[in-house]
């Protein structure tokens, strides 16, 4: 499959004159010109973000790996977020911090070259651009490379795949055009009950004295980090805010339920499902989504949240002021804070907390389900994910004006450091002389289990290392994934392997084998750029080793501050300490390399370390070949879009179910409009809007919500697919405060002719009604 680059400069003509200009600019005249000399505690700051939300329905959404876990409609448009950090005249670093589930090495691969095309390929390369998720489990699937993450999506989805590509491109585009001189300071701060270990059995596993220098640091048994980081971008005026900023901390973007079977919408007769959906996303992780009886949405990201309120009248995803929200040690983290217990009516263990090492009730995982800190207000979590997003916006401002350490000038070189690591080969000497290496990669048994979070299907637990969990997996297998070889058994001990990923080939790689290693340095503070999800404890150990060695080497003094970013670049699955992958939990089970991957990360990583110096400029470290692009080989199962037609004696845009004539509606109430339809997946719509909430000023209507609001939703339904109908339902949830005045409700959709296949724009308007 191709997937054709589409040109920079068809998105935005205009963001492609200011970007050159700017840069001629840049290059043209003299450092002096800008009213100041290069220095350590100066920097030029771009900050810029885009749109990447992908088809909205009838696509798989990523984070669950549930095949039935399909799109039926938009409720926050996806966004990335460019953040530069340049010195004056050396080099300079890129994070995109993008609102999908995790990054990608195919994803990355496009971007690297149409950067390159556009800027040239040392202005922005595989070295110093880092490519982030925020993990968030329900954003639009299907866009990684490898066949394994792909199952579910039925293989590569082409519309996914260039969204994310585009908008990372303009993303960057709007932040290298916005370089202007700045500083950045630094702060950490606290978010009390920010999250939970869902695998507390296995981080006692770790010995216990390392335990104890933890104790603190949160959780039951100091088993969590609640420490969050955040990195202000300073602008020339001294505003308090800065330009925008990034956090980093740790927490799962599962608030709201994969699946919540015993807690059917029955329960709330009264409240149509829609109404159930938050306002607040989980500050930038969580979905917004539920299966079975509740519609699918893709998120809304709480970044956007926190700039409208310093930007109050601009629409999401058009403010100048850029929050980042990024991962940190996420592996065995949860929002689930009050813990995991047994759903299981009737049962004598039901409302009972789950055993603990193999997260059952009555023998079987589907009934134990972790439980948000507002776990009673609704059976889906929305209420659980507005809090946990509450909690870490206020950890932000905690940090910004009040009881977190006070922020701290960074000061110092930018640098940057980057390699390919084969990681189904990798030998090394561990610190005690021991000779070891990693494992072609392979899943164990308790991956299938799931977790707390998200409940496997079939018969499969956690935290067993007997192959015998599920006989009829143990013929099936043989048909999915080749048989392991004795030494990937022995390599691969104790787990017991599921999935044997690393010697599947056929049609493509199933599972990645050379990853992403990369760290960033911007002066005193130095970003782990990691290709997969860190637990606690081995977040810990990274943390440690990496700022020992800088320390040691002289490259940053005792004000070192190292931080954790990912799943990034490369989604290489887990990475547990050895002694948690012992226990063969969930984050166990899907540690892909082996027993030693954690140490061959550190081994690696460290290896990078030397290339941060200030006379390091332009070295890069050895590196292994970069891994074979599998995108060309992708298949795809699903088909497109055929035709839209509107029922007879119908268009499209016609309200077929209207508010009534000459309404009245207040704050609280809902507003909703059927529409003649036709399928979002015909014009994604990037950097635009699906829907409108207008009002009347004067003589003329103004737009004041959009599809990016949190109180508006869209919700498509394929009425017929032979006849090719179809309905939108747009909603709005009048906010307190919202102008009295008289409104209407506006759909913009795109059809597609049953003959030639032409795509053709249509406005939807609904009556009047009015605020009062």
């Amino acid at each position: 499959m191709h997937i054709p680059f589409i040109s920079p400069f068809v998105v935005s003509p205009f963001d492609s004159l200011h970007a050159l200009s700017t840069r001629l600019l840049y290059l043209l005249l003299p450092t002096s010109f800008f009213g100041w000399a290069p220095s350590g505690s100066n920097y030029l700051l771009g900050l810029g973000v885009a749109d990447i939300t992908g088809p909205t329905v009838e696509e798989n959404l990523m984070g669950y790996a549930v095949l039935s876990q399909v799109g039926t409609g938009l409720y926050m448009r996806q966004r990335v977020r460019a953040f530069i950090v340049a010195e004056p005249d050396g080099e300079r670093v890129l994070l995109l911090n993008a609102d999908i589930g995790m990054g990608d090495t195919g994803v990355r691969r496009a971007l690297l070259s149409a950067l390159a095309e556009e800027f040239g390929n040392d202005t922005y390369n595989a070295g110093n651009v880092a490519f982030v998720g925020t993990h968030q489990h329900s954003g639009v699937g299907g866009y990684l490379e490898n066949l394994l993450p792909q199952l579910t999506a039925l293989g590569l989805s082409n519309q996914s795949f260039s969204a994310i590509v585009q908008g990372s491109v303009l993303a960057t585009r709007r932040a290298h055009a916005s370089l202007t001189p700045g500083s950045l300071s630094v702060g950490t701060g606290r978010v009390e009950q920010g999250s939970r270990n869902r695998s507390p059995t296995a981080y006692l596993a770790n010995p216990s004295a390392e335990r104890a220098r933890y104790q603190q640091n949160g959780g039951e048994n100091g088993d969590q980090e609640w420490n969050m980081s955040v990195l202000r971008f300073e602008d020339a005026t001294g505003s308090a805010d800065g330009r925008g900023f990034l956090s980093f901390f740790a927490v799962h973007g599962t608030s709201v339920y994969e699946v919540r079977l015993s807690s059917p919408l029955s329960n709330y007769p009264q409240q149509p499902a829609e109404q159930h959906i938050s306002k607040w996303g989980q500050q930038g992780y969580c979905c917004i989504l539920v299966r079975m009886q509740v519609p699918h949405f893709i998120p809304y990201h709480c970044a956007n949240d926190l700039a409208a309120t310093i930007e109050p009248n601009s629409m999401p995803g058009n403010t100048t002021y850029v929050a980042g929200f990024v991962q940190g040690a996420v592996g065995d983290t949860s929002p689930n804070t009050l813990g995991a217990f047994c759903e299981s009516p009737g049962k004598p263990y039901d409302g009972l907390p789950c055993v603990a090492n193999s997260s059952t009730c009555g023998g079987a995982a589907q009934d134990c389900h972790g439980r948000g800190p507002l776990f009673t207000n609704d059976p889906f979590g929305f209420a659980s994910s507005l809090e946990i997003g509450r909690r870490q916006a206020d950890g932000v401002k905690q940090v910004f004006y009040g009881s977190g350490q006070a922020m701290t000038p960074v000061k110092g070189a930018v640098r940057s450091a980057h390699a390919y690591v084969d990681m189904s080969k990798h030998e090394f000497v561990l610190p005690n002389g021991t000779s070891v290496r990693t494992c072609p990669a392979a899943m164990g048994y308790s991956f299938a289990g799931g977790t707390t979070d998200g409940p496997g299907a079939f018969d499969f637990i956690q935290g067993d290392n007997k192959t015998s969990q599920n006989p009829f997996w143990e013929v099936v297998k043989r048909f999915v994934t080749p048989a392991p070889p004795k030494e990937q058994i022995a390599c691969q001990f104790p787990k017991p392997i599921l999935l044997n990923v690393g010697y599947a080939h056929e049609p493509y790689e199933w599972s990645p084998s050379t990853v992403d290693v990369q760290i960033l340095r911007i002066g005193n503070l130095v970003i782990l750029v990691i290709p997969g999800e860190l637990t606690t404890m081995a977040g810990r150990r990274m943390r440690e080793a990496i700022r020992a060695k800088l320390i040691s080497g002289g490259i940053v003094g005792e004000d070192a501050h190292v931080v954790v970013a990912g799943p990034a670049n490369t989604y290489s699955h887990y990475i547990t300490t050895p002694e948690e992958y012992a226990v063969q939990r969930y984050e166990g089970a899907s540690t892909l390399y082996g027993p030693h991957t954690l140490d061959a990360y550190l081994d690696r990583y460290t290896q990078l370390v030397p290339y941060l110096a200030d006379d390091a400029r332009g070295k890069a470290p050895p590196s292994d070949p970069a891994p074979e692009e599998q995108v060309s080989k992708a298949i795809s199962l699903k088909t497109g879009v055929k035709f839209d037609e509107p029922p007879i004696g119908k268009h499209f845009g016609q309200a077929v179910k209207d508010v009534k004539a000459n309404s009245t509606y207040a704050a609280g109430e809902r507003v909703e409009v059927k529409f003649v339809g036709a399928n979002p997946r015909n014009n994604l719509r990037l950097e635009g809007t699906f829907l409108a909430v207008e009002r009347l000023l004067g003589d003329k209507w103004t737009m004041l919500k959009s599809d990016s609001h949190p109180s508006t939703t869209l919700q498509w339904v394929r009425d017929s697919t032979i006849l090719g109908t179809s309905t939108v339902t747009i909603a709005w949830t009048i906010e307190n405060g919202t102008t009295d005045g008289l409104y209407r409700i506006v759909y913009y959709g795109d059809s597609k002719a049953a003959i030639g296949g032409k795509i053709t724009p249509f406005v939807g308007t609904s009556g009047n009604f009015t605020v009062v």
